[in-house]
Formats: C-alpha cells, structure tokens, sequence
C-alpha cells in the first residue's frame, strides 16, 4: 500500500518537470504548446493562466484526445504541481511523448508575478 506522498513522488520520478521561468520562456519564444489546467472548475473559475485550456483532473484521459494531438508538447498544471504530476504519468501511458507538469503549479505561478485571467 502506498500513501499520496509516495504515489506523487513515484509520478513527478517518472516525468519531466518544468519551472514557471521555463513555461514563460517556451511562451515568449512561440513554441506552440498545449498548456493544461487540470484543477477542478471552480479553480479554474477563480483564475487561470492566460492561454490555458481547462481539463480538470477527473476528465482529462476521457477528454484530452478531442482537444491536443498526441504529438503536441503539453505543460499541465495544478495548484501545487502534484495533480500534475499524476496526470502527466497518465499522459505518457496513453502515448503522448512531449508532456511535463509545471514545478509548483499556480501557487508557484503567482508567486513569480505570472498573470492570472478570469
């Protein structure tokens, strides 16, 4: 049996995990990339990043395939960068190759002076 501490760390060693400085380098360069906020809505509602697509936690392997090609690079993030991290496991399993969680999630975001959006 495994605790959550335990199950995140097993995630976040089997990702690629990404600071807030490297996300708001790959959008200043252009890059295209899907950047995914997998919060539940009313986080979402409180305030995102700009750009962001929303596919809470609960939905996402159901819905991520409608929404970004497997070959696109994805950046998810969460409030503290642990739903993320989960998620992007899930991500990889289903085959897409260019997924990483953003260190941090949000609370990491504001703290750097990122923007927020309604």
């Amino acid at each position: 049996m495994k605790t959550a501490a335990q199950l995140i760390a097993e995630a976040k060693s089997k990702i690629r995990e990404v600071t807030v400085a490297d996300v708001q380098a790959l959008t200043a360069s252009g890059t295209a990339f899907a950047l995914v906020d997998v919060r539940e809505g009313n986080e979402w509602q409180m305030g995102h990043i700009p750009g962001a697509v929303h596919l809470s936690r609960g939905t996402l392997e159901g819905a991520i395939e409608a929404r970004v090609p497997r070959e696109q690079p994805i950046v998810l993030y969460c409030a503290s960068g642990n739903r993320s991290a989960l998620a992007a496991v899930n991500l990889q399993e289903m085959g897409y190759a260019s997924v990483s969680s953003m260190a941090g999630g949000i609370k990491a975001w504001v703290a750097a002076g990122g923007a927020l959006e309604d």
